[in-house]
């Protein structure tokens, strides 16, 4: 008896051993496999290096390895946390909201493209079909166009100009406004549920007041440490990464959003002084890394089943949404100075729908596993389509616009 449990307990340390050797070699391949074909299609095609990290993504899905076969595992949400954190930060940081004192039509554009994209989206779904709950789910989803694909393809290009700066405002806002959104959404669910209303409508206001106490304290920490410390050199960039993490295991700790964060630290830094932050870009080969496994996991967030379920009420949701963002853009942006050129590259650069979206269906799939579910198959195809076709939208918006000057490698 004691021989043939030595013998279990040996296989099954060998079958543990297995188990994690697999998935770092799982892993590896597609960090390599993500590298060599982001690289390809950015040397050999001109296209922004997400497209092969995305389409990575979707050759891990169609092997039946992506996020959308169920609930997200701890290890992929901290990766998504973690890479959209810095994506975020360094968004935020070089967004002057002193911008909007004297421009305040680009505030009232950027709101008014939000809640109409959300009432658009919400009546296409009621159209066809949906239930009120999960169309205003749907909804929200729909609101934030991607910092993340926005801020990279950006950077990737070396994008200077009008469009650059007001999709670069416009994304931080409605992230702003989804985020909130999505707050009062799981409070209006939990009411539904029979929770105290109290308790439902405070928590909305906890998260942000919360996350904007846990921002600035992490900007202050930030500007501080640019006090002593030359921010591009690497064990500096070590340390702000450090920052950015303890940040998030603090939001995490307290249950504030993991986008709100450091969206508004870095909002906090770059309009608290008159100082120009300049960053090593994403933080450096860590960085790197984290943001390439981010794209990857945006792109895995399909399946066969969900795309035969859901794939046509997803395409008819961002039909909606994009005509309902073009149709603010092109109403009110003229009166921000805007021109014609310039509210179709717009239009187009608002397109994606990633890893921000993806966020905030986790953490309704988190407090309301059984109703999130039912909207994976519309959510889940919506923000994996998106990914891919709102990257190439940026491309084309800032080309159009004339706001990339000569193609990097």
């Amino acid at each position: 008896m004691v021989d043939e449990l030595m013998q279990a307990q040996s296989f099954l340390g060998v079958a543990v051993n297995w188990s994690a050797a697999s998935t770092l070699l799982g892993m590896s391949l597609v960090v390599i496999a993500g590298a060599l074909i982001g690289e390809a299609v950015f040397r050999f095609l001109g296209l922004p290096r997400i497209v092969g990290y995305s389409l990575v993504g979707m050759g891990v899905a169609a092997a039946g390895y992506g996020v959308a076969s169920g609930e997200i595992p701890p290890a992929v949400r901290l990766i998504l946390d973690l890479a959209l954190a810095l994506l975020l930060f360094e968004l935020g940081a070089r967004i002057h909201l002193r911008w909007l004192r004297t421009n305040p039509f680009l505030l009232l554009t950027s709101l008014a493209e939000s809640l109409l994209t959300f009432i658009v989206v919400y009546l296409v779904m009621r159209y066809v079909g949906l239930d009120v709950a999960s169309s205003a789910a749907v909804g929200v989803l729909a609101v934030p166009a991607s910092p993340a694909v926005i801020a990279r393809v950006a950077s990737e290009f070396g994008a200077e100009g009008q469009v650059t700066e007001r999709v670069s405002m416009m994304a931080a806002l409605n992230t702003l406004y989804g985020v909130f959104a999505s707050k009062l959404l799981l409070a209006w669910l939990d009411l539904d549920q029979g929770q105290n209303p109290v308790q439902a409508i405070v928590q909305p206001l906890y998260v942000f007041i919360g996350s904007f106490v846990v921002a600035g304290l992490l900007g202050y920490a930030v500007a501080r440490v640019a006090r002593g410390l030359d921010l591009r050199n690497e064990n500096s960039t070590l340390l702000l990464l450090g920052l950015i993490t303890f940040a998030l295991a603090l939001t995490k700790t307290f249950g504030l959003s993991t986008l709100l964060v450091p969206l508004m630290a870095g909002l906090w830094l770059r309009n608290s002084t008159q100082r120009p932050w300049v960053w090593p870009r994403h933080f450096g080969t860590a960085g790197g890394v984290l943001v390439l496994m981010l794209f990857v996991i945006v792109g895995s967030s399909w399946s066969v089943e969900g795309l035969a379920t859901g794939g046509l009420i997803a395409l008819a949701a961002m039909a909606a949404r994009g005509a309902a963002k073009a149709a603010a853009v092109f109403t009110l942006g003229w009166f921000s100075g805007q021109s014609l050129r310039q509210g179709v590259g717009l239009s187009l650069a608002l397109t994606p729908l990633s890893a921000t979206a993806l966020v905030m269906y986790a953490d309704l799939q988190g407090s309301h596993a059984g109703f999130a579910a039912q909207l994976a198959p519309i959510a889940l195809s919506s923000i994996a389509i998106m990914e891919l076709l709102g990257a190439l939208a940026v491309l084309a918006a800032l080309r159009g616009a004339h706001e990339i000057a000569a193609r990097r490698t």
